[in-house]
């Protein structure tokens, strides 16, 4: 697949190992949303989604921070002039961006190298696991510019946290230092900064080199049991063994257990 991000500079995309490692990259503006980038990343994770040579995405920022949200210079500029700017973008671009991430039939990592706020946070929130860097921080800011959550957060923070919790990190915004994200379930793990990377991309080597289809499968039946029953999503789970259980991979683990061997995934 060639390079996704290709035509923008603000995502940077790197494919290695199976693990597809997309950076945003507007440092001077700390990573803050402008259209540019918010399509260029909307596009470069639907295509890692569908890259086949995927088996996990990896997503960080540039710099000394993860993402600040909507870049509020542009959006200023909208609201004097550009009324349908405003009210697309959360389709055209927050949506499908959260809607990917969440749902992709892979895993996926946040690298959270520095602050993470509003939809910057909200991206971090749905990804699998979030490793943290010691000096960053989340910060639900949508209320605190009298905006609604978007971009998920009203889905996935609660799953994180439960549902008080969520009320009080959304109606009352500050910022969450690693150590108490840590303590709320909204980091997997924290580390030293200056290891942030290489920690993350650690992990998303593991998981590439695992059972992909079974991740993805599981990663299903999590979102689809959120909002069904027990009856719908045994249903489900069955359909998704079915899945997983035609897979190479199944039949070769199987084969590798019984005679004692480790056994190696090819993610079909």
């Amino acid at each position: 697949m060639t390079d996704p991000s290709a035509g923008s500079d603000t995502v940077l995309y790197d494919l290695s190992d199976g693990v597809a490692t997309v950076t945003l990259n507007r440092p001077d503006a700390m990573n803050a949303l402008n259209t540019e980038l918010k399509s260029a990343l909307r596009d470069t994770v639907r295509a890692a989604a569908e890259d086949p040579q995927v088996r996990a995405v990896l997503l960080t920022g540039n710099g000394r921070a993860f993402c600040v949200g909507q870049d509020l210079a542009e959006h200023a500029q909208n609201l004097s002039g550009d009324l349908d700017a405003v009210w697309q973008t959360v389709p055209e671009h927050y949506t499908p961006i959260a809607m990917t991430l969440a749902t992709m039939p892979k895993p996926v990592i946040a690298a959270v190298n520095g602050v993470a706020a509003g939809a910057g946070a909200a991206f971090a929130f749905a990804a699998d696991f979030r490793i943290v860097a010691d000096t960053a921080g989340f910060n639900m800011a949508f209320a605190a510019i009298g905006l609604s959550a978007d971009t998920g957060s009203s889905w996935t923070l609660p799953r994180l946290v439960g549902i008080a919790k969520a009320k009080e990190l959304l109606l009352q915004p500050s910022t969450i230092s690693a150590t108490e994200a840590l303590e709320l379930g909204l980091a997997t793990q924290v580390v030293e900064a200056a290891t942030v990377l290489e920690t993350a991309r650690a992990l998303a080597a593991r998981l590439a080199a695992g059972p992909t289809v079974a991740y993805g499968a599981i990663r299903r039946s999590l979102t689809f049991s959120a909002g069904h029953g027990l009856e719908e999503s045994l249903d489900f789970e069955a359909q998704m063994m079915e899945l997983t259980g035609a897979t190479e991979d199944h039949h070769n683990a199987v084969q590798s257990f019984l005679g004692k061997q480790k056994p190696t995934f090819h993610g079909r």
